[in-house]
Parts: structure tokens; C-alpha cells; sequence
């Protein structure tokens, strides 16, 4: 079943460094956009992670072991401020879907657009999970997934080009397979992807069963970020000089000055 979208999405996966969305960086990126008349847009690109002073960051062998991508296959490649804004025009006009993106994915694409100064409003957009919805379903993995829903080994698992179309194709197979309880429009879809009510993409704040923002980490985790800014102000600077992702930063610094 094809989607059913009322406006572009964008189907995403990244490969990086490492998993901390605060220090990792992207290595490769692939995207494939879907516009609501048919058409389609993809593409596949490598990226050189550098640190602030633009000096390339080393690949640790361990994830170049899943991805299988060196150091020396980037070195002459692009940094991610080199592609900013011609990724923050494909991004930012979009809902977007990936495959444990609502985890990942997503929060360290934001943190690479925050780190060269660029704020991707996301406020009104829908983030489709296909891995939370396969989870919710089967309990597997992406290549499980792909095996199951469309009867196919996935090759070149962890490439973002192959587990971009896999993640497209699970889902279009995930609408056919649930017609009672998937829906074919993208704010069910992010309904049912939604784990939990995140401030941040981090899911450093989310929000209680009231709507009230509370800490989802540490010692004061549970309880309300202004409560705990009345009671504690020093644990907003431990924060701030923290090592924590600049989303959440911002986050947490809008809750603090509008309290």
C-alpha cells in the first residue's frame, strides 16, 4: 500500500561515529522525499565529521566494523556545514520517517544543524517511527523487519542507502499487512510512533500524564524542571555547562526564562 501523504516526507538514516548524540557526528546520510503527487527525490552522501576548529574527527574501528566506513573513505568529503543548507531546505519543509529515528537519528541530524547555527523548526511536524510501530507489532530488527513484511533479505545492511529503501518498503508493506490499525495518513502513523512525550529530541525533558515538563534523567528525574530551577538554581548551570545536546539546552532554557 502506498502512502497516503498530504504533504513531502522524508525518509531518512544516518551512519556516524558513535551513538552519543551530544559528541557523534554523521558519516554518511541518505534521504528518500516523497511528494504528495508522486514524485520522488533521493540521495546518498558522505560526510567528513570535523570538531569546531574544522579538523577532521577520527571514525573509532569499532563503528567502522558496522558501517564499514574509514576514515580515508571521507577525508575528501564534504563536513556537514559544508551540506547544511541545502539539507536544511529538504528538511525543513517536511514530515519525517526513519527506522528508530525518533530515538536517534533525528535528535543528532538537530544537533548537527544547531551545531553551524541553523534551527530546523520541527514544532508542527509528524516523525514516523517505523521501527517503533515494528516493534510494537513483532518485536524485531530492521533486517528481521524487511524479512518478514517483505519477504526479502536485506543486503548491504547498515548502509543508509539500503536501510533508507528498506525502511520505506517496511512501511508501505506494514500498511498493508495492519489496514485495522495503521492508518494511511502520517499524523497516525507518528501517533503510533510516539514512545512518549518528549520536550527534546533527546527525551532529556518530556511531559506527565498533566502536560507538565518534567526531568526524564538524574537525581531529579520525575520531577518539574521549574520546580526543580526554584528549589535548586544551580542545577540549571550544571546543565548548561554540561555535556548534554544542545537541543536540550535550548530546551531547557526556554523552560527556565519563561518561568
Amino acid at each position: 500500500m502506498k502512502l497516503n501523504i498530504q504533504r513531502p516526507i522524508v525518509f531518512f538514516d544516518l551512519e556516524t561515529t558513535g551513538l552519543d548524540v551530544a559528541r557523534d557526528h554523521i558519516v554518511e546520510l541518505c534521504y528518500i522525499k516523497l511528494f504528495p503527487n508522486g514524485n520522488r527525490e533521493s540521495k546518498v552522501m558522505r560526510l567528513r565529521p570535523v570538531d569546531a576548529l574544522g579538523m577532521q574527527i577520527h571514525i573509532p574501528e569499532h563503528t567502522t566494523a558496522i558501517h564499514g566506513i574509514t576514515d580515508e573513505d571521507v577525508v575528501d568529503c564534504p563536513s556537514f556545514k559544508e551540506v547544511s543548507e541545502e539539507l536544511a531546505a529538504v528538511f525543513s519543509d517536511c514530515d519525517l520517517a526513519g527506522f528508530n529515528s525518533n530515538h536517534f537519528d533525528i535528535p543528532l541530524l538537530i544537533e548537527e544543524f544547531l551545531r553551524v547555527g541553523i534551527n530546523i523548526e520541527l514544532k508542527d511536524k509528524s516523525f514516523v517511527d517505523v521501527g517503533v510501530i515494528f516493534k510494537k507489532m513483532e518485536q524485531r530488527t530492521l533486517s528481521a523487519a524487511y524479512k518478514f513484511y517483505c519477504h526479502k533479505d536485506l543486503e548491504n545492511a547498515h548502509s543508509a542507502n539500503a536501510d533508507t529503501e528498506a525502511t520505506l518498503e517496511v512501511l508501505e508493506a506494514q500498511l498493508d499487512r495492519y489496514p485495522d490499525v495503521l492508518k494511511n495518513d502520517i499524523e497516525s502513523l507518528a501517533a503510533i510512533s510516539a514512545t512518549k512525550s518528549s520536550v527534546d529530541f533527546a527525551a532529556r525533558i518530556i511531559l506527565d500524564e498533566n502536560n507538565v515538563e518534567i526531568f526524564n534523567f538524574g537525581k531529579y528525574k520525575g520531577k518539574p524542571v521549574v520546580e526543580v530551577f526554584r528549589r535548586d538554581p544551580g542545577y540549571y548551570n550544571w546543565i548548561m555547562q554540561g555535556d548534554f545536546p544542545l537541543n536540550t539546552k535550548q530546551v531547557i532554557k526556554r523552560i527556565k526564562y519563561s518561568c
